[in-house]
């Protein structure tokens, strides 16, 4: 089974400013202020170059920009990268231009890159943000062809300080290591073609991860999903020869605690829209319809690795939404794990199904607040693009420092309305509640996130649909082309938010 969770290969590690590291490239971080002052490079020769350059408008300072300038010797590093930051320092900004510095490394075919932290920040901070940027930066979709040629790795990054780093600097550089590494983990599962990803091997590689950190995990098969009632997950993966399962991880880091987070992701490892068959062009992108299920299991190899004082129960249901003789069909009833009754209007509304089966059982199993992340609606395009997270809550309280974490994390959230009107949208003539609203999908983001609220009921509950933001036709900003693994980092910060900052 294809898994990352130790190939990484790129590591940070920290150095005195006055002990000249022998590396490729130094990274310079400038805003848009320090750009215009005297001698920022140290050396004549490149200042010049630097200041024609800006004086030209061909670099600005800008958060986003960076140039690599040929040293010709002049300095020990083949090139000098110059990121701008914008008007102001901040971790969004440093984390991006270690981003773009990671690419132009490999695009050099450089190995090993110097990074001298910004004066007038918090070193600690900046460490993390660089560290954090670097290995994202450094990430790239696994290729199968036949003769793939050997690619250029950025192996090894110095952090050059004024002072010795301390103890607290080098845990900073480790727990953004873990982050960035199980935000690349969880692009790894979602990147993966449907013929090698199916709900079994989901299921295995899920058992990995709890062996390699010591998670409690509980898998059912098709079989004892039956057993239990979970109609709705039975009723999804009723079209495909690959069965369906019900995926469990628990970790326990505070047995103090009674309170428990329930986190549920989708784990629809590819959709076809069932019956209700989706549009071929642009289908293939359904192999990222378990990015739910991958966020989570990126989130907690953070957590196996910083081992945060929270209890958590982690439920993917994992279904593939298949066309057969055999798959269920609009106009059809199920029976979920609650003992409610949905009517099926589009086959294609399906992740809501077993999210809905996934919130019931981790309930069940204690939790007594709730995320669920999901590649939920297209809707969620229109109104957010590929911008943003949209997210529904039925607890104002309880979403205001997940936003925060998101803010600190540099992902983008926007909490939509939770209004009656909205739930009144999925009222059914013949069952509890039905599986869509109107055939012009009005409000078609809001409806599929209550669809999922109605099965949390009074149990806070938090609903984030990454139908925009898990996968990317091209790469954007400091995301890559596929798979984003977006919520990995705020997740992260959500839960181990004190060993982050």
């Amino acid at each position: 089974m294809f898994t990352k969770i130790t190939d990484i290969t790129t590591r940070v590690y920290t150095s005195l400013l006055d002990n000249t590291e022998r590396a490729d490239a130094i990274l310079v971080c400038l805003t848009e202020a320090e750009l215009r002052q005297d001698g920022v490079l140290g050396q004549p020769q490149l200042d010049q170059a630097l200041e024609r350059m800006r004086a030209k408008g061909l670099f600005t300072g800008a958060s986003g920009e960076l140039e690599a300038l040929p040293t010709h010797g002049l300095l020990p590093y083949a090139y000098v990268l110059v990121a701008g930051l914008g008007p102001a320092t901040t971790r969004d900004t440093l984390r991006a231009a270690a981003v773009f510095a990671a690419r132009k490394m490999l695009a050099l075919q450089f190995e090993r890159l110097a990074l001298k932290l910004p004066s007038g920040f918090d070193s600690r901070s900046a460490a993390s943000a660089l560290t954090e940027g670097l290995l994202l930066g450094t990430y790239r979709i696994a290729a199968y062809r036949k003769n793939e040629p050997a690619r250029a790795e950025l192996r090894q990054a110095v952090l050059l300080t004024e002072a010795p780093a301390d103890a607290a600097l080098l845990q900073q550089i480790a727990a953004a290591e873990a982050v960035a590494e199980g935000t690349n983990y969880a692009r790894d599962l979602t990147n993966l073609p449907g013929n090698k990803l199916v709900p079994a091997s989901l299921a295995e590689e899920a058992i990995t991860l709890a062996q390699h950190y010591g998670f409690a995990i509980e898998v059912l098969d098709e079989h004892d999903i039956a057993a239990r009632g979970m109609g709705g997950l039975i009723a999804v993966g009723a079209g495909s020869v690959h069965p369906p399962r019900m995926i469990t991880l628990r970790y326990t880091g505070d047995p103090s605690n009674a309170d428990v987070l329930g986190l549920v992701g989708k784990g629809v490892t590819f959709d076809t829209g069932g019956i209700s068959m989706k549009k071929p062009d642009g289908m293939e992108e359904m192999i990222s319809d378990m990015g739910g299920a991958a966020t989570l299991l990126g989130a907690l190899h953070v957590v196996g690795q910083l081992k945060p004082k929270v209890n958590l129960v982690v439920v993917i249901p994992a279904a593939e939404n298949m066309t057969s003789g055999t798959a269920y069909r609009p106009g059809d009833i199920v029976t979920m794990l609650s003992g409610h009754s949905v009517e099926v209007l589009n086959t294609d509304a399906e992740g809501r199904i077993i999210l809905a089966e996934g919130i019931t059982y981790a309930k069940a199993q204690g939790a007594n607040r709730l995320i669920d992340v999901a590649t939920l609606t297209g809707a969620i395009l229109i109104s957010f693009a590929d911008i943003a997270t949209g997210a529904v809550t039925n607890d104002d309280e309880f979403i205001k420092p997940f936003l925060q974490a998101a803010g600190a994390a540099g992902e983008k959230v926007w909490q939509l309305p939770n209004y009656p009107e909205y739930r009144a949208m999925l009222k059914s003539d013949v069952a509890d509640i039905k599986n869509a609203t109107s055939s012009e999908r009005w409000a078609g983001a809001i409806t599929a996130g209550l669809f999922i609220g109605y099965f949390a009921e009074e149990t806070p509950w938090i609903h984030l649909d990454t139908g925009g933001t898990a996968w990317l036709w091209s790469a954007k900003g400091i995301e890559p082309k596929g798979a984003t693994g977006v919520m990995v980092r705020t997740l992260a910060a959500y839960l181990c938010g004190e060993q982050l900052t």
